[in-house]
């Protein structure tokens, strides 16, 4: 028998399409339930859940604001620390909660205008009339007139005279002085004294060209301490900037003993401030926060003017030679004699060979008062009395106070073993001899 014939086989032919069929059918198929249709919420239903929400959301935000309202009436009771504003100490406050208080409170008073409005009728304004030579283009000199201002300090009244203390470079060289008082009069002002290089000068206006309304309406400023000045101490400037009246700035004590090179190559040293300080300022007031003088502000300063850097002179060097320029000047004939030569030290002579700033004595005349003394030749004098001695004119202007039999401290700076040695010397003042 042919295999093919064998009844084990099924002679029978399918097509692809028929087998593929017959094995889906094989397999057996998931079946699906058929989704029922949900029933929609009702419209009470839905009402209800609403006002539930509703009620929910307003317990909450009622629990909320009341423990707000606690929280509140909680810390307003509680003590906060203290913070005063005692301008005479600057006082700090002391916490009471607690380590994690401030320990140290500062407090700043900002509104000045009590301090102002006590000092302003000690303030002056100054205008200097002067006379200038002028050159053409073809070399001829003509003079023309000019004006410039500045500012001043009421310091004194002796009974004849209002004595009135600024810079000496606002005043030098005037033909007139017109000096502006608080209530704004003016009168004519005559120099009285000055010091070139400590750029100090002393006005005084006769009191009997002020009215009544005039001299009741000024007063003598306070001078205060300004070796006692610290870092950081809220300072006030008035003066008459740019020429157009009085005005005021405030600030901090920015720096001390700031030593400053001036317009005229000279040295000095001054309370340095961020208070502005601008033209006309010079000669003013730079006060601390009583309302006392403790500055008198300079804007004669070399180089390129930075925002927020003034400059004052200390008023504790400047009193005494302002108390010497108050005085009387003795009359040249009975002004008292040294006898010595005298010789200008440079600046740079002094950097050469560490010389101290002074005059220097070239030579003493035998049997005269500085030899009385004691002063040799080569000696530097840096100080005569309670002033510092910087220059000739510094030496001569002192010396116009001072008439024959008066006794002075003369202090010198004597070379000795290849070091500057410092004495004090006692000197009575001679007469003036004949021809000097």
């Amino acid at each position: 028998m042919h295999e093919n014939d064998s009844p084990y086989f099924d002679h029978t032919t399918y097509s692809a399409e028929a087998l593929e069929e017959n094995a889906r059918a094989a397999v057996p198929q998931p079946q699906l339930k058929e989704k029922k249709p949900k029933r929609s919420m009702g419209g009470f239903r839905k009402a209800a859940f609403s006002a539930g929400l509703g009620l929910c959301f307003g317990l909450c935000a009622g629990a909320g604001f009341y423990g707000i309202k606690l929280g509140t009436e909680y810390f307003a009771e509680a003590k906060m620390p203290e913070v005063r504003s005692d301008l005479e100490d600057n006082s700090t406050a002391t916490p009471v909660n607690g380590p994690a208080a401030a320990t140290h409170i500062t407090y700043v008073h900002d509104d000045v205008s009590d301090v102002v409005e006590e000092v302003m009728p000690a303030m002056v304004s100054i205008v200097n009339n002067f006379t200038s030579t002028e050159y053409s283009f073809w070399g001829q000199s003509y003079s023309k007139p000019g004006a410039s201002s500045g500012s001043g300090i009421i310091v004194a009244e002796n009974g004849r005279e209002l004595l009135i203390v600024t810079n000496n470079h606002v005043v030098s060289g005037a033909n007139a002085l017109e000096v502006t008082f608080t209530d704004g009069a003016t009168a004519q002002a005559s120099i009285k004294g000055a010091d070139a290089d400590m750029d100090l000068a002393v006005i005084s206006v006769p009191l009997g060209s002020l009215s009544g309304e005039t001299r009741d309406a000024i007063s003598v400023a306070t001078l205060g301490d300004s070796e006692s000045l610290k870092l950081g101490e809220p300072v006030i400037a008035i003066g008459n900037a740019l020429g157009i009246g009085q005005s005021v700035t405030d600030g901090i004590v920015s720096a001390l003993d700031r030593v400053i090179t001036m317009e005229d190559g000279s040295q000095g040293t001054f309370i340095q401030t961020n208070a502005e300080i601008n033209e006309g300022n010079s000669g003013g007031a730079l006060l601390n926060i009583r309302g006392e003088v403790i500055g008198i502000n300079s804007n004669k300063i070399t180089g390129t003017r930075v925002e927020g850097m003034g400059y004052a002179i200390p008023i504790s060097s400047a009193s005494p030679i302002i108390a010497d320029l108050m005085k009387d000047r003795i009359p040249e004939e009975e002004a008292g004699y040294m006898g010595i030569v005298m010789q200008e030290i440079t600046d740079q002579v002094i950097q050469m060979y560490h010389m101290p700033q002074g005059v220097f004595v070239y030579d003493v005349e035998e049997g005269s008062a500085a030899h009385a003394a004691g002063i040799r030749k080569q000696d530097i004098i840096v100080q005569f009395d309670d002033r510092k001695i910087t220059s000739y004119n510094s030496l001569k202007s002192v010396l116009q106070y001072y008439k024959a039999g008066d006794t002075a401290t003369v202090t010198v700076m004597r070379l000795v073993d290849g070091e500057y040695l410092s004495y004090e010397l006692e000197i009575t003042l001679s007469e003036r001899p004949e021809g000097e």
